[in-house]
């Protein structure tokens, strides 16, 4: 795999593992074009990698990912035809995660927001630090939950509990993510690293095509509830993401930024 094509992504070897981490430190590793564009790619170009076996997806410095980039929410608001492209990268995104038969471990090792949560939750086993945070905030700021979180959520803790959460944009603590089904264990911070590892050190230890097609055979049925839900999600968020409402509450998160 050559992972110099990758500029938002930082793809490291750790002998049979490949680590893959959000690399916009500075922005809380906020989803910006051109991180999704990589997003897109990386999970098949890493399905096809024949150096790993697992895959393990993090954050450079304090955040796992803030979520889409606000700045880059406002110019497809303003222009339309932006959000088309952004439309079909995004089900590139959760496809590629399904369809990718190596398993995938996410180390959430701080705040993972909106399309960050989604890829957190769409992994295959999710370690958190304790510190961090779990929220889909799409509706906070006027648009639809679309490119993930209302297929995933709902599998996780179920319809009642994650429309609560979908429809408010209130946050989760790791431990309560963890006690619900959310995720599979919060850890303290400073033992995250070796927890991630030692679980990883024991997919290693199984036979390879065993743990794969394990993993491929229990997707199906998500595979096919995503494909019966993606395209209707994001069409229902491309609508919200050119409304006014959307706009208006995108200035005032701006605003509020710069008065601060």
């Amino acid at each position: 795999m050559d992972s110099s094509r990758y500029q938002m992504i930082d793809v490291v070897r750790h002998g049979r593992v490949l680590e893959l981490a959000f690399n916009r430190p500075d922005a809380l590793n906020a989803i910006n074009e051109e991180l999704h564009d990589e997003l897109g790619d990386i999970f098949y170009d890493a399905a096809l990698d024949r150096d790993s076996d697992i895959l393990l997806i993090t954050g450079r410095g304090r955040a796992f990912s803030a979520g889409g980039d606000l700045q880059w929410a406002r110019g497809m608001a303003e222009d339309p035809n932006l959000f088309e492209r952004t439309a079909l990268r995004g089900k590139r995104i959760v496809y590629s995660m399904l369809d990718c038969e190596k398993p995938i471990v996410a180390k959430v090792n701080g705040p993972a927001m909106g399309l960050g949560a989604t890829i957190a939750l769409f992994s295959d086993v999710i370690f958190a630090a304790q510190s961090a945070v779990i929220a889909d905030p799409h509706v906070t700021v006027g648009v639809v939950a679309g490119d993930g979180g209302a297929v995933i959520w709902p599998q996780l803790i179920g319809y009642a509990r994650a429309k609560e959460y979908l429809l408010t944009g209130k946050s989760i603590t790791a431990s309560d993510a963890a006690a619900m089904g959310l995720i599979n264990h919060a850890v303290p911070d400073a033992e995250l690293d070796a927890a991630v590892n030692a679980f990883i050190d024991v997919l290693l230890e199984r036979p390879v095509r065993a743990l794969r097609w394990t993993k491929a055979t229990a997707n199906i049925g998500l595979k096919q509830l995503a494909h019966s839900m993606m395209d209707a999600g994001l069409a229902y968020e491309g609508a919200t993401a050119r409304s006014h409402e959307h706009l208006h509450r995108l200035d005032a998160f701006f605003k509020s930024r710069d008065k601060n």
